[in-house]
């Protein structure tokens, strides 16, 4: 009884709450279509395409309080679910498209298993997070499958446009939705910073156009691109869907939306297709743990009881060896592994950094130079600060240098992680002659152009993110 009534409640209060939206769908419904609808009838919820471009937010809402009201029933908790595989399937809301592109990239990834094993293996660290995440704000839960189509589920991904992280970012839309790019951590290989800008700004471009398939097309061609093509079908009085829309796309693009269909598709019954997906449990993998000192990456990972590799997987943004405290520094850690993590730390009895920062002030400094200066070796200093063989660095430029013992209590500050930058040249023609010299003495020279400073290229700006594929 009190279950009911409590049900009963929350019905009645959402729809008084959505009684005036209602009847700006009703309203707005008839001025499009031109014709009385009846008081009676039963179709106001259903809208028509024409009144839900107009009124998106409305959409939106109506599709928050349907999760809602799923949620309310014992038989629709999302947590009932032992495999995150089901989950995800119970949250399908994306209109399907069937077509030639579909089915060419269904066969695709059927037969290769192995990739889908690779990417299914890496999705399972994440993938629980990110359902959560699409649960809490009402969206469609096949958008967790994304990052299939973005960077196979590899944070490290980075494509030749300069797009980096599962949902492949670029650096100009990465700082549109605040996600650090410094020297010292990249945020839009972040976990948890990635995937709330990911869907933050594909519930942007929905509420935009009203239409899922759309916004995916605009997420990876750019709003403004979708936005003229839309405008070019009407001028010649066309549909505007994705479909219609898909000749006037780049074929990234057309096959986009596709390509997502079909790993939706595989996702729904991988057996129909030959193909079996690992168990991952309907759970949490991960935790995160606040950090308020600087801590070397390796040390964080034997505290942690886990390989450096499996570390950096969940930890991907922080781009050198020593991760930098301070308030709002969370590492990731497995479950099982965040207890293991806090027990260790209280019984550590070492330095728990050995890098510091140090910045040039001569007009150039060679490598070897700093190297001895700090008792390591060239190669060390290289590795740790991504310095490319046969450069010299600038004066200006911060790297990491190895703490010394009048730096050894002294962490590595905010603004100096905020504000370092790199400053490279190659080496001058006469230093870089004595060196092939001296190298061609011993063997076959190798001679390659050094190419210090990636272009830049912007979402929105056409067809710019050719993804990186694994």
């Amino acid at each position: 009884m009190h279950e009911n009534s409590f049900k009963s409640t929350v019905l009645a209060a959402l729809a008084l709450a959505l009684a005036p939206a209602l009847s700006q769908a009703y309203e707005a419904g008839v001025e499009s279509d031109n014709a009385p609808v009846a008081a009676t009838t039963p179709a106001l919820i259903p809208m028509t395409a024409q009144v839900t471009a107009k009124l998106p937010t409305l959409d939106n809402r109506l599709q928050k309080t349907d999760r809602l009201l799923k949620n309310l029933s014992d038989n629709s908790d999302p947590l009932r679910e032992a495999d995150v595989w089901g989950r995800i399937r119970s949250g399908y809301a994306i209109p399907d498209i069937n077509n030639q592109l579909v089915a060419n990239h269904v066969n695709w990834y059927a037969t290769r298993p192995d990739h889908l094993a690779r990417t299914t293996a890496r999705a399972s660290r994440y993938i629980f997070h990110v359902v959560q995440e699409l649960e809490k704000r009402g969206m469609p839960t096949e958008l967790a499958l994304l990052p299939f189509i973005e960077s196979a589920f590899n944070p490290q991904a980075f494509s030749s446009a300069s797009a980096a992280g599962l949902w492949q970012f670029v650096p100009a839309t990465g700082r549109d939705f605040n996600l650090k790019q410094t020297m010292f951590k990249d945020d839009r290989r972040g976990v948890l910073a990635s995937t709330d800008a990911a869907l933050t700004y594909l519930q942007r471009l929905y509420d935009m156009f009203g239409d899922w398939q759309l916004a995916l097309a605009a997420y990876n061609w750019g709003e403004g691109s979708v936005q003229r093509a839309i405008k070019k079908s009407q001028a010649l009085g066309k549909p505007t869907d994705f479909e219609s829309l898909a000749d006037l796309m780049p074929a990234e693009t057309r096959n986009y939306v596709p390509k997502l269909q079909a790993v939706k598709n595989i996702i729904a019954n991988p057996a129909q297709f030959g193909l079996t997906l690992p168990v991952v449990d309907n759970q949490p993998y991960f935790t995160a743990i606040d950090k308020t000192s600087d801590i070397d990456i390796t040390v964080a990972a034997q505290l942690a009881e886990l390989s450096t590799d499996e570390f950096k997987a969940l930890n991907p943004q922080f781009n050198r060896p020593v991760i930098i405290g301070g308030e709002k520094t969370k590492i990731l850690l497995p479950q099982e592994n965040a207890a293991k993590f806090t027990t260790n730390l209280a019984q550590w009895g070492h330095a728990l950094s050995s890098w510091t920062t140090h910045k040039i002030t001569n007009a150039r400094e060679r490598i070897e130079t700093l190297a001895s200066k700090f008792g390591t070796t060239a190669d060390v200093l290289r590795q740790a600060n991504n310095i490319p063989q046969r450069t010299s660095l600038r004066a200006g430029s911060t790297i990491l240098v190895p703490k010394t013992s009048a730096t050894m209590n002294k962490d590595i500050t905010q603004e100096i992680a905020d504000s370092a930058t790199m400053l490279l040249e190659a080496d001058r023609p006469e230093r870089a002659a004595k060196t092939l010299r001296r190298v061609a003495k011993g063997g076959k020279v190798q001679a390659a152009p050094i190419s210090l400073v990636k272009p830049r290229i912007q979402r929105g700006g056409g067809n710019s993110r050719a993804k990186a594929r694994h």
